[in-house]
């Protein structure tokens, strides 16, 4: 439907790192979709959101930013080990990693993501499918994290996790992050959108800087760029972070 007939503004201007970024019509359209549903005080609503197909997170792809710091940065991100994708929807990061060796676990709080994981799964080589597994669960819940249990590789990855959680949450977010990755091990941030400030949210409003105060204390940051490589809904609004855990 075009932006004028759904009440959305003509674009906004930002600076950020030197660049005009333009705020994206579609992209608030999209947005204003998913509040319709999912509601800030009460995490199981992204099933409902799912359930709709208001889903505009899902887009079917893992992200080419994501591939391009794994494949490219020159980071020795492993090969072997354990990977979490928290937040995971219908789980195309995780067999990514699982197809690159690592066993993957992908968390969503929900069912309807979950079940459509485990759909993905299924059309997939019993490597990828041994690689690979899926919990309905709320990453805030997990406690008491032992040290075989811990990570070596986590992904915060889209619209679906850090910023869509409310910013009351982001250093509950840090310090969970913190019990799940190993000490030496990688915590991979791709940051979107970076429009314009917004009211409220998911998502919500995100600039790089807001992952330091989460996890400065636990962990360090070795990489801060802007990818050469995005998506079309991407492009000019994302940023990827490197931290590792002290």
């Amino acid at each position: 439907m075009p932006a004028c007939m759904i009440g959305i503004a003509a674009p906004q201007a930002m600076v950020t790192d030197g660049r005009v970024v333009m705020s994206d019509p579609d992209f608030e359209a999209r947005r204003k979709a998913v509040q319709e549903y999912v509601k800030p005080d009460d995490p199981l609503s992204w099933d409902v959101a799912w359930k709709k197909g208001v889903t505009p997170w899902d887009d079917g792809i893992v992200e080419p930013s994501l591939m391009e710091v794994i494949e490219e940065s020159g980071i020795p991100f492993p090969r072997e080990g354990k990977a979490l994708v928290p937040g995971c929807g219908a789980g195309y990061e995780a067999f990514w990693l699982a197809k690159r060796g690592l066993k993957a676990t992908g968390m969503d709080i929900s069912e309807t993501a979950i079940e459509a994981a485990n759909r993905e799964r299924n059309k997939y080589p019993q490597e990828i499918i041994d690689n690979s597994q899926f919990l309905e669960v709320n990453f805030f819940d997990i406690k008491d994290i032992s040290d075989e249990e811990r990570y070596d590789l986590a992904i915060d990855h889209r619209q679906v996790f850090f910023v869509a959680i409310p910013p009351s949450l982001r250093n509950d977010w840090g310090r969970q992050m913190a019990a799940f990755v190993k000490p030496g091990g990688y915590l991979i941030n791709i940051i979107f959108p970076i429009v314009p400030p917004v009211e409220g949210g998911p998502p919500y409003t995100v600039r790089p800087d807001h992952y330091d105060g989460p996890l400065g204390e636990n962990f360090e940051k070795i990489y801060d760029e802007v990818p050469t490589k995005s998506s079309p809904t991407h492009e000019g609004k994302e940023r990827v972070q490197v931290w590792r855990r002290k």
